[in-house]
């Protein structure tokens, strides 16, 4: 099993996750459940398997964010809504969105869900944080916010590794954006401003990568900057296709077709940005 294969199923694994962010019923369960604001809920969203930890553990874990900003939701989130509650209400406003953007998915999920599981069984979680606390969270009963949350925990799996090669190659949250931003072409905006960083931290960050040789002076990214891009993606995808070996061939292609169609539907009901955070490249 080449490492292609963890590429070709994030990308299409991706937007189904992503709901949990953007779906009006996400935003709209994470209010009802008692967390303030769309920030608060995303941080308490996406936290809530840790239990109630605090923004150190939050900002270790999620990695691009700064720190600031994660200490304005966390740990304020608890107080206002048990990491338990917030569990499922997100499991039950992903499967509602999901539903809602394509309503056969009922009759796929559990030909999903036998495809998906194993490679989560498989998977070691030693070093993978979320990853871990995803996976250890009882199964709900609706089959779709199963089949959201052995997505969640893949979608989890390759970020925690992703997390491990960016720190190994010694770029902090900021630093990874940037790079990402100047080697990509995505609008560094999108970037700063969903993460937190000022325009002078910003800036700042592009003057440290300009000396480490892996910006240009025009703020585009440098050979060896995208080589350096280059070697992190490539690593991630390495490391995030280990468990995927228990697929076959034609496994492999079932699931990314399966999972292709309904992250085409999430996409074209606009339910995932583009550009976005994430860099998700469009479908």
């Amino acid at each position: 099993m080449d490492d292609g294969v963890a590429r070709r199923v994030w990308r299409v694994l991706e937007p189904v996750h992503a709901v949990t962010y953007f779906a009006p019923e996400s935003i709209a369960a994470h209010k009802a459940v008692g967390l303030r604001g769309f920030w608060m809920g995303y941080f308490g969203g996406r936290a809530a398997p840790l239990g109630a930890v605090s923004a150190g553990v939050v900002a270790a874990a999620f990695y691009n964010f700064h720190p600031a900003m994660v200490r304005r939701a966390v740990p304020d989130a608890w107080g206002f809504a048990a990491p338990e509650a917030v569990v499922t209400a997100r499991q039950e406003a992903a499967a509602a969105a999901l539903r809602r953007v394509d309503p056969g998915i009922e009759g796929v999920a559990r030909e999903l869900d036998g495809l998906l599981r194993p490679v989560v069984e498989t998977a070691d979680g030693a070093g993978r944080v979320l990853f871990a606390a995803n996976r250890e969270l009882e199964d709900a009963d609706d089959p779709v916010a199963r089949v959201w949350q052995l997505a969640t925990c893949l979608r989890e799996q390759r970020g925690d590794g992703h997390v491990a090669v960016l720190a190994a190659e010694g770029l902090d949250g900021c630093e990874a954006h940037v790079l990402f931003a100047a080697a990509e072409g995505t609008p560094a905006e999108v970037l700063r401003a969903n993460r937190g960083w000022s325009p002078q931290e910003w800036a700042a960050t592009e003057e440290r990568l300009l000396a480490r040789g892996l910006l240009v002076a025009d703020g585009g990214a440098s050979v060896a900057g995208r080589a350096l891009r280059s070697r992190v993606e490539a690593r991630t995808d390495a490391l995030a296709g280990r468990p995927y070996r228990v697929w076959s061939s034609a496994r492999t292609d079932r699931a990314v077709h399966l999972l292709g169609a309904i992250a085409r539907r999430v996409v074209d009901a606009g339910d995932v940005p583009f550009p976005n955070p994430m860099g998700l490249p469009a479908l």
